[in-house]
């Protein structure tokens, strides 16, 4: 085996060792898992709701009188507003609304309860709209425009294709979330391997451990294996992550089965979500490694390493923005500029199809990118790793780069 590959591999050992690096890996499948076996057991516990639940009202203009069984609730009538605060109190009722007489021309309803909250309950608020409808509309039309009236919409929106076709994927929240949490994940895990290397490259430099490996491999030897095995670390992550996240939805489909039948997944999610993890992690590793080259220590590698992790997660300030216009030019800088384009690209997928060629720009515009960045860092390598006490200017970080 090459020098490379023996720095690859002992890289690769050490991390998956690493209790930061199985804390991370084992703890968010099992966190989910608790999630989900917590909403089963509080489910379990949740007393099932009464058969009738009964609810008073006062109808000062007297036609309201009709199709007082909606549901689960029952609309009991009373004469005055004394008695149905009575009622309340004796807690026979556990709300009651006041239709006063202007309430055709204001459609103002009172209404009244003993219980604090944010706004009113969803399903009181709908049962009483019916009933109101109803009464209003008693006499005046058909039943079945009644029932219209109450539900207007019931709209069923078809994505087509530039032939005319049925596009396969029809997007929608559900179409949004799997590649939006994936784009998360895949952050994280690229933000932990890059942050492995440059806490590695600290520890090395602060204990000495450097001088040793470069007396016997060239600095390019030590970025390219680093890179390689800490970045097949952090693929080994996600492929857990993944293996997992199938068992889970497998468990969740029992708990919420609708929800999860509607999640979809692009056909091309997959093989753009390796392809993206593995350009933004080497982009990202060979930055880190820059930054850990000319660092005297591992704490000030970390704090120069911010401006290259808040670059990273631009996109998420963004969301808002990519979601509303996923094909603006804001959005195809953020898919071809190579800090940004891992997660942007994840986050677009699941809203919209991307073209080919920005597609085709963005992995090239990456692939160059980190090409020209681990010369850069390889110059920064044989320069500075060596350099201990202080931290180089930018003037003598470009006159390294005129001179390696």
């Amino acid at each position: 085996m090459n020098k490379t590959g023996l720095i690859a591999r002992h890289e690769f050992l050490v991390n998956i060792k690493r209790k930061a690096f199985l804390i991370l890996t084992l703890a968010l499948p099992v966190f989910l898992l608790l999630v989900m076996l917590a909403s089963q057991v509080i489910v379990g516990l949740q007393k099932p709701p009464a058969e009738i639940e009964k609810i008073g009202y006062v109808d000062e203009i007297g036609a309201f009188s009709q199709y007082t069984e909606q549901e689960r609730i029952e609309l009991v009538r009373f004469e005055s507003q004394g008695d149905a605060n009575n009622a309340l109190f004796d807690k026979n009722i556990k709300e009651y609304f006041v239709i006063p007489g202007d309430y055709v021309d204001t459609g103002l309803i009172y209404r009244f309860t003993l219980d604090r909250e944010l706004e009113p309950g969803g399903e009181a608020t709908t049962v009483i709209r019916n009933f109101l409808l109803s009464n209003l509309l008693e006499g005046k039309t058909t039943p079945e425009i009644t029932e219209r009236v109450k539900a207007p919409l019931n709209m069923v929106t078809t994505l087509l294709t530039k032939t005319g076709a049925v596009a396969p994927n029809q997007g929608g929240f559900a179409a949004f979330v799997i590649p939006y949490i994936f784009s998360m994940l895949l952050l994280m895990s690229i933000f932990f391997s890059s942050g492995y290397l440059l806490q590695g490259l600290g520890e090395e430099k602060e204990n000495r451990v450097i001088e040793i490996l470069l007396s016997s491999i060239s600095s390019r030897q030590l970025l390219a294996g680093k890179v390689i095995g800490l970045g097949a670390a952090g693929l080994l992550q996600v492929i857990i992550w993944l293996i997992s996240a199938r068992f889970l939805v497998q468990f969740a489909s029992s708990t919420w089965g609708d929800i999860i039948g509607s999640l979809q997944i692009p056909a091309d999610f997959l093989i753009l979500g390796i392809i993206y993890f593995i350009l933004g992690y080497l982009l990202f590793a060979v930055l880190m490694a820059g930054v850990g080259a000319i660092s005297p220590n591992a704490r000030d590698g970390q704090s120069l390493s911010t401006m290259f992790t808040l670059a990273g997660i631009a996109p998420l300030w963004f969301t808002a923005f990519i979601i509303e216009n996923p094909d603006h030019l804001v959005s195809q800088i953020l898919t071809i500029f190579p800090v940004t384009a891992p997660v942007t690209v994840m986050i677009r997928l699941g809203l919209t199809e991307i073209p080919i060629w920005e597609l085709a720009v963005s992995i090239g515009v990456l692939i160059v990118s980190i090409f020209g960045c681990f010369i850069l860092a390889a110059k920064l390598f044989r320069t500075f790793l060596l350099m201990y006490g202080k931290r180089p200017n930018f003037k003598e970080i470009m006159r390294s780069f005129r001179s390696a």
